[in-house]
């Protein structure tokens, strides 16, 4: 994990004042280090007869994809609004300052297909909470959830319940 986390650049201030922001870049542009930081968020998963692996827009898109060839599962996009031709299964989450919506196609995942769902970071835990959501909705079984960086001080933690379904940080800041 050291090797993965010092391809991780901190930017101080980023977005606003007081915000370290975590700079997923360099790793992405490393090979090796993108390639250790797949292996890693696959290994809890080999075995589990993983057959879908959701990525929530956009980072986890690529960590997404990735990890769902290393696993030999499907990859399945969970999109921001009105980026997907209907029809389409959607839930809405609450966001500091307003609401988001999280949306798939309505035959994305079949019922009982078990899958995973992999992000880049979890902060507040309302994406993640809302993916959750979205794939309960289309009736597959949830295995767990993969992030690259928990911000653990956020607490997103506590609003994944595992019941069953993991979720698994690489890193925790």
């Amino acid at each position: 994990m050291q090797q993965i986390a010092s391809l991780i650049r901190d930017v101080p201030d980023f977005p606003k004042p007081g915000v370290m922001f975590r700079d997923i870049t360099p790793l992405l542009a490393d090979a090796g280090g993108f390639a250790r930081c797949i292996d890693a968020l696959a290994q809890p998963w080999q075995g589990s007869g993983v057959q879908a692996v959701c990525g929530i827009e956009s980072r986890g898109f690529i960590f997404g994809a990735a990890l769902a060839q290393k696993l030999h599962a499907g990859f399945v996009p969970l999109r921001k609004p009105n980026k997907l031709p209907p029809p389409v299964v959607s839930v809405d989450y609450q966001l500091e300052y307003g609401v988001d919506r999280l949306e798939a196609r309505n035959d994305a995942l079949r019922p009982g297909e078990r899958v995973l769902i992999v992000d880049d970071v979890l902060a507040t835990g309302g994406t993640l909470a809302a993916a959750r959501a979205l794939v309960l909705k289309l009736g597959a079984q949830l295995v767990g959830a993969s992030v690259v960086i928990e911000l653990a001080a956020l607490q997103g933690r506590a609003r994944w319940p595992d019941e069953g379904a993991p979720l698994h940080a690489l890193l925790r800041y």
